[in-house]
This record gives structure tokens, sequence and C-alpha cells, in this order.
């Protein structure tokens, strides 16, 4: 037991297993431009938010989240400015009142806040310049949603943090990740110092996932799988409390979620179906929380290789990640959950990502069912092999190659995606 490797592992759930009030795309804009305001120092007369393509394509189709049913860009930078309390981060907008939403409103028709595509920069990036007479703050997002990597006012740098990394160099923390040391911690790491952590992840995405269930949000898919389905079947559970969970927060439920590798989809596919298998197997919230554990980390270290914002759709790794932990919590041994995670690679790698919006909850279902079906084979000691495709010899060279074309072979596709989303 490497019990170095083991506090990596604590240090990676804990800085990624964050709460976030509704899609972190425009929560992440909300808070540069609270973050951008504290620093001007009043309200600003104009904002300009400069973002990339993929910010632009996650914020296009999604309700900010206590906005009173407003989407976009422009909407979430003003409200950030107006209502928003940058200290909270990525639940920056968790108080604001309905004084700021009907400012927000009138500030927008006014057009004081434009939006500018960011060329040439990374996946994600958010700039948030906030001006009053001849003053102005900036605000930058690089990488990682929650963290303002350089705060300046005037073009006088306040603070500044390496991009991503929160004083931590977080790539070279996560190339330690592997399926075996990820499954041996699982088992064997002293899960004291993170425990908490996904305790909250477990509670607070259960919650929103129930108000996804009672109340008719977005598509509804959660509770169409539960009305057409057998709900008493852990298999249609897991792929709905999943789905639920995003139809609530895509269309503007108030609710945050712990998030997984940035996306709060990403946490709800990871999470949810492995707790609902947990409860039906009768495991201790022990065994449930390791569970968590594995699963998450297994989401984790395929976004290495894919990055944080891609053309590559986030609930495909997010579910291999689950089928792991499902694997993991049913007791199974390190063959048959490496087996898990190819054979839902296999079946749904490669679905694109075209923003965030509430079919993603669709999405989501679908991935957890191959990922479901893909714990089911590997019980029965079937696995796609080595040259079926992507699939490689082994577990690491597979995750690895469906990363690559999760990052650089579908570069093409992503600028495509977001130049027809733009023609609409």
């Amino acid at each position: 037991m490497d019990r170095e490797l083991f506090r990596i592992y604590d240090s990676i759930l804990i800085d990624e297993l964050k709460p976030a009030l509704g899609c972190t795309e425009p929560i992440a804009i909300a808070f540069a431009s609270a973050a951008a305001r504290s620093a001007l120092g009043c309200m600003p007369e104009r904002i300009t938010v400069e973002c990339s393509g993929n910010i632009v394509k996650n914020v296009k189709g999604v309700t900010v989240p206590n906005s009173n049913g407003m989407k976009g860009i422009e909407a979430a930078a003003v409200l950030g400015a107006v209502g928003g309390d940058e200290s909270k981060a990525l639940e920056v907008l968790s108080s604001v009142t309905d004084d700021d939403i009907e400012m927000t409103q009138r500030l927008l028709s006014s057009s004081m806040c434009r939006t500018v595509l960011a060329e040439g920069v990374p996946g994600l990036y958010i700039s948030v310049k906030a001006e009053h007479g001849g003053e102005s703050a900036e605000a930058t997002i690089i990488d990682c949603h929650n963290e303002i990597c350089s705060l300046k006012k005037n073009g006088k740098l306040l603070s500044s943090r390496r991009a991503g990394s929160g004083g931590r160099d977080e790539d070279e923390r996560k190339k330690h990740l592997s399926v075996e040391s990820i499954i041996e911690y699982g088992r064997h790491g002293d899960l004291s110092d993170v425990r908490d952590v996904l305790l909250n992840q477990w509670k607070t995405n259960e919650k929103i996932a129930e108000a996804g269930l009672d109340e008719e949000y977005g598509a509804t898919i959660g509770r169409t799988l539960m009305k057409r389905y057998d709900s008493n079947d852990v298999r249609i559970r897991a792929r709905a409390k999943a789905a639920a969970g995003s139809d609530a927060r895509m269309s503007g439920c108030s609710l945050p979620v712990v998030i997984n590798s940035g996306s709060g989809n990403q946490g709800l596919t990871v999470s949810l179906p492995v707790i609902e298998y947990g409860k039906a197997l009768s495991r201790t919230d022990d065994e449930i929380i390791r569970a968590l554990a594995v699963s998450n980390l297994i989401a984790i270290h395929q976004k290495r290789y894919i990055g944080p914002l891609s053309a590559y759709c986030g609930a495909v790794s997010a579910a291999a990640g689950a089928a792991a932990g499902i694997a993991f919590i049913s007791g199974m041994d390190d063959k048959v959950i490496a087996d898990a995670i190819t054979n839902t690679l296999a079946s749904v790698g490669g679905i694109v990502c075209d923003g965030a919006k509430p079919s993603c909850a669709a999405k989501i279902s679908s991935a957890l069912e191959a990922a479901i079906l893909g714990f089911e084979l590997a019980q029965e000691k079937k696995a796609f092999e080595n040259g079926e495709g992507l699939v490689k010899e082994n577990i690491e060279k597979t995750i690895e190659t469906f990363g690559k074309v999760g990052k650089d072979g579908m570069k093409e596709t992503d600028i495509e995606i977001l130049h027809l989303m733009i023609e609409q």
C-alpha cells in the first residue's frame, strides 16, 4: 500500500469534488464577473465577456440558476456583477435577490454587456472585463471553472495563479492515476480525509435528483424512465436518478451539484448510479463511499487525456467511471472492473458534445445504459478485445486512446459543432 500515492488521490478528490450551482459554464462566467466587479469597486457601466468556443457552446442552451429563467452569456455575466458573491466560487449566485434579477433584466435591455469569441485559447477560457468611467478590472479563468487565474485593475495585476492549478501542479498529480492503483485505494486506503467530501457528493446529488423526479424540469428524462419502465429495477433507477438530476440543473433548479472534472452532469453520472447499486445490495455507507472514490477517480483519470472541454461527451467518461464503481461495489475483481470500463468505452465512446442543454439528461441515460450492460458483460467474462476498434491490449492504453480521440481527433468536430450552433 503506497500511502504517499493515496495522499495524492485524497488531494485530487478534495480539489475536484466541489459544489456548483447550475451548469458550471454560466456559473464560471458569473464567478469571473463578480470578481471583476469586486476588484473594480463599483457597478460597471460596461462588461465585455471574452470566452472560448466551448464556453459559448455550453452556455447557449441552459438556464442560469436563480435568474427567473434567463439564458446566455450576457445574463450570467450581468447577474454575477449585480448580485454575485465571488467568495462563494461556483455557488456565486446562491444569494441573488428578486431586486438583483430585476436590475439584471434592465441592464441587459440596455446592451451594457457584450460577448467576444476568443480564438487560439484553451477550451476552457473566460475573461470578464468590467469598466466604469476611466477605470477597469479584468478576471480570467483558464482550464478550471472555480479558480480566478488572474485578476487585474487598470492593467495592474492584483493576483494570479498558475492556470488550473490552484497552487498545485494538477497535471503532475493526475499522472499518478491508474486503474489498478485506484482500485487498491478504494479497497485499502484510509479515506478519512475525503469521507466528508464524498458524503457531501452523495447527499447533495441525491437531493437534486429527487427534485428532478418530483418536478417537471427540461425533457423529464428521469421521470419518464421511472414512469415507463420498472422503477423497482436498479438498472432503471440508476439511470433515472442521474438523468433527473441533469433535468433539474439544465433547466434552472437552484439546488447545487457536486461536480466531477468541472462538470455537474459528470458529477451526477459518476455518483448516483453507484449509490443506487450500493443501496440495492445493502452495502454500508463506508462501502458506498469507497465505491464513489473509485468511480470519481476513474472518471478523472479519463479526463486527464480528454481535457476539461471538448467535442467528446463527458457523460461517457463519467459513465465508464460509474461502471467501475458498480463493479467495485458488487465485489468484482480487478479484471471485471477493468473490463466494465472497456466495454462502456467500446460501446458509446465518441458521443459528441453539442453544448450543455436539456438533452444532456438523455445522453447520461444512454451512456449509463451502456455502462450497466458493459458491467454485466464483464460479469459474464465477456469483454471487447485488443484490435476491436479503439480497444487496446490493456485498460490503460484503451483509456489513453479514447482520450486522444476526444482531445485531438475531435478538434475539427468541435469547431464544426460550434459553427453550426452559432448559425442557428
